[in-house]
């Protein structure tokens, strides 16, 4: 049983700094943050819709991709809105509770997303490199086990952090510098010893970050060295393109993650930290279903299909 967080009082509330420290760009700022949020919003939910609907992507790559593309969607609910609202009204308080469930579902969904990512490069691995047995190997069974077994990873690991977190004491400073509740910016305002919960986070973390990217990385190894054997280039084209999409998305989502959580925790960094930290949590659900509408013809042909209909 979670036990009940113990702060100063039951008054006490986190300020969310986030880009306070630029008050003559507050507006310019929220109607940014407004179109990425209204963009991002309607393409993740296309995607979603046009996978659900459309009967040519009743498939595994795009089963996945639906997947992917509703967790952006709670990703973006989970931090924009209140970005959105403190930029609009200059209120950043944020109650504990409130700070609390924004940690925990930012943190489930980062690191069902990581699984996620893995899955489908080995959805990918299976296609390229297994053309004969992937039908029979990647059915809608595994789907369904590799999906879940996605969501249920990221929600139980977090659990195990956010019990900890929450044996913390609050009673001193009550600014997080950041325009999220992350992880690290929390755990500097604790009076409590944090050795213990630093310790089971970098454990868990070791665990729910290299593996899937590991996983991810040699998919992708395998993937290339299997294109490259292809004689014709028709064929190595036709071949990359099925991945070329989920490849950009691997790249820009692991590439700002670990610029973040690897740069040094120095305060000249810290702005750099929170422009980074605004790709991953911000403009990478954005780019995700712009990258795959682009990019591939299947999405393209039902995006069509609307219009074709409407004549």
């Amino acid at each position: 049983m979670l036990l009940p967080l113990k702060v100063l009082s039951l008054s006490f509330k986190f300020i969310l700094l986030g880009f306070g420290n630029l008050p003559e760009l507050q507006i310019l700022l929220f109607l940014v943050f407004l179109v990425i949020y209204i963009v991002t919003m309607s393409g993740n939910i296309l995607i979603v819709a046009l996978v659900v609907a459309d009967q040519h992507l009743h498939t595994p790559m795009y089963f996945f991709l639906g997947n992917l593309s509703c967790l952006e969607t709670c990703y973006t609910l989970t931090i924009l809105p209140r970005l959105l609202a403190s930029l609009l009204t200059g209120d950043r308080t944020i109650s504990v509770s409130g700070c609390f469930v924004q940690f925990y579902c930012f943190g489930c969904l980062i690191t069902t997303e990581c699984y996620l990512l893995a899955v489908m490069s080995y959805d990918r691995y299976l296609a390229i490199c297994k053309p004969l047995h992937y039908a029979t190997l990647m059915n809608s069974r595994l789907c369904l086990q590799l999906a879940a077994g996605s969501w249920i990873s990221g929600f139980l690991t977090c659990v195990i952090t956010m019990w900890f977190m929450l044996q913390l004491i609050f009673c001193g400073p009550n600014e997080i510098d950041h325009f999220f509740c992350d992880f690290s910016p929390m755990l500097k305002l604790s009076c409590s010893d944090t050795s213990m919960i630093t310790l089971v986070s970098f454990i868990l973390a070791s665990i729910n970050t290299p593996c899937p990217f590991l996983l991810t990385v040699t998919s992708y190894v395998c993937i290339i060295a299997t294109i490259l054997r292809i004689p014709s280039t028709t064929g190595r084209q036709k071949a990359f393109s099925t991945c070329s999409s989920h490849l950009i998305v691997v790249t820009v989502f692991y590439g700002t993650l670990m610029t973040v959580y690897l740069l040094p925790k120095t305060s000249t960094l810290k702005a750099l930290n929170k422009v980074f930290s605004v790709f991953y949590t911000v403009l990478t659900p954005m780019l995700n279903p712009l990258i795959y509408s682009l990019r591939n013809k299947e999405v393209k042909e039902a995006l069509r299909k609307p219009r074709v209909c409407g004549i």
